[in-house]
């Protein structure tokens, strides 16, 4: 009997009274050891997916073998660049790390339909009522750590626990390729986390915690022993009590199951701020046909575009509109894109220019008559062209710009 046959085929009563098993898995280092993978020449050495060293930008994912010089994500590029002058930068492939992150969720799955993705490369997974299936917490976190190793050759880090919290911070104590299980009881509860420092609190910020800091309060354990009252003089009443539960462990959250899409998105950021429109919105039309590849690959359809313009000085705009229909063919989407963008003036220098869908569905919809061979000819086209793309390069066929 499949895993996902069994949880909806138990009654609610039957379910609800189930000791909580929650897992959260976290792929570790997943971009950087996407291209490690790739190219098995960079194992070993520090790999930085981002912005190159000598370009304005930041850094999307480090390896581990980079982070030991102190690189960190949405660290600046260059300053990256300075701490490790010999490491390796790439440009980011999310088409690839979205492929790798779709068959990552379908092992998930044969585990549990109860999955709560973060990222690309994290979810939480309720495992309450699998244990006769797979075994207890921990066998499963095994299993799932294997198959994703073997299927797809990279690595996650689980953490098991009896809520979304504790599992979360588990899956971060044995980075990379760890698995954590947290004690059961109230008492070692309280234990594990005591030693942690207070930023592992979910909420608390880089404010909170200069706040935090400066009253003394430095590790969890502090937030144990501390009168609510008095954190609320810190934290204020709500953040405390928050902060009081979390302390010892209670989190009643439930996993959140998202399983869909509901918007695609790409960014360009110009190493030096432009003003000319053919320019800006040739990089809007290779956007465009990104998203509309994704889209296609998905098998879906968008209901709205949006366009995005930052200026020198970081001020952005957006702008989107709902279409009469939900389409999928690169025709629309930047006749869309084009409207949008023509009715702004480049008042400033464009520093970013983006693209993104979304109300994203499963078809179609109803169309006018007079227009859907039309629009079924399009799509053809288009889907045509991704082939063509995909076997002799993403330039062998271009879109006319005006």
């Amino acid at each position: 009997m499949c895993i996902s046959f069994y949880c909806r085929t138990l009654s609610v009563q039957y379910y609800a009274c189930m000791p909580r098993v929650i897992l959260h898995a976290d792929m570790d280092a997943f971009y950087a050891s996407v291209e490690q993978l790739d190219r098995p020449e960079l194992r070993g050495k520090p790999v930085v997916v981002g912005a190159p060293p000598d370009k304005r930008g930041v850094v999307s994912a480090v390896s581990y073998e980079a982070r030991k010089f102190g690189i960190h994500s949405a660290m600046p590029s260059r300053e990256a660049g300075r701490k490790c002058p010999h490491a390796v930068f790439l440009p980011p492939r999310m088409r690839r790390y979205e492929q790798a992150s779709r068959q990552i969720f379908s092992i998930f799955e044969r585990f549990t339909p109860f999955i709560e993705p973060l990222s690309l490369d994290e979810a939480f997974m309720d495992m309450s009522g699998a244990g006769r299936i797979f075994g207890n917490g921990k066998s499963i976190a095994i299993k799932i750590r294997e198959t994703i190793k073997t299927e797809t050759g990279l690595t996650a880090s689980i953490g098991v626990a009896s809520n979304k919290f504790l599992a979360k911070i588990a899956s971060d104590l044995n980075k990379p390729d760890g698995l954590t299980v947290v004690p059961e009881s109230s008492a070692d509860i309280r234990t594990f986390l005591a030693p942690l420092p207070v930023g592992r609190l979910w909420g608390v910020g880089n404010v909170t915690l200069s706040r935090l800091e400066k009253a003394g309060i430095h590790t969890i354990g502090d937030v144990q022993r501390m009168a609510s009252a008095t954190l609320a003089q810190y934290v204020g009443r709500d953040s405390a009590e928050f902060f009081k539960e979390l302390a010892v462990g209670i989190d009643d959250r439930p996993v959140e199951t998202v399983r869909v899409e509901q918007s695609i998105s790409r960014e360009h950021t110009f190493d030096t701020d432009i003003q000319d429109r053919v320019k800006v919105r040739t990089v809007l039309t290779g956007l465009v046909e990104d998203v509309g590849s994704q889209l296609r690959e998905l098998g879906r359809y968008a209901g709205g575009v949006q366009i995005k313009l930052r200026w020198r000085g970081f001020e952005t705009i957006t702008r989107q509109k709902k279409l009469a229909h939900p389409v999928v063919d690169d025709f629309s989407l930047l006749a869309a894109a084009y409207d949008l963008f023509e009715k702004e003036k480049l008042i400033k220098p464009v520093r970013l220019i983006g693209f993104g869908i979304y109300a994203l569905a499963d078809h179609a919809g109803s169309q006018l008559s007079l227009f859907e061979n039309m629009s079924k000819k399009q799509e053809t086209v288009s889907h045509t062209i991704d082939v063509i793309r995909k076997k002799f390069g993403k330039n062998s066929i271009e879109f006319g710009h005006q």
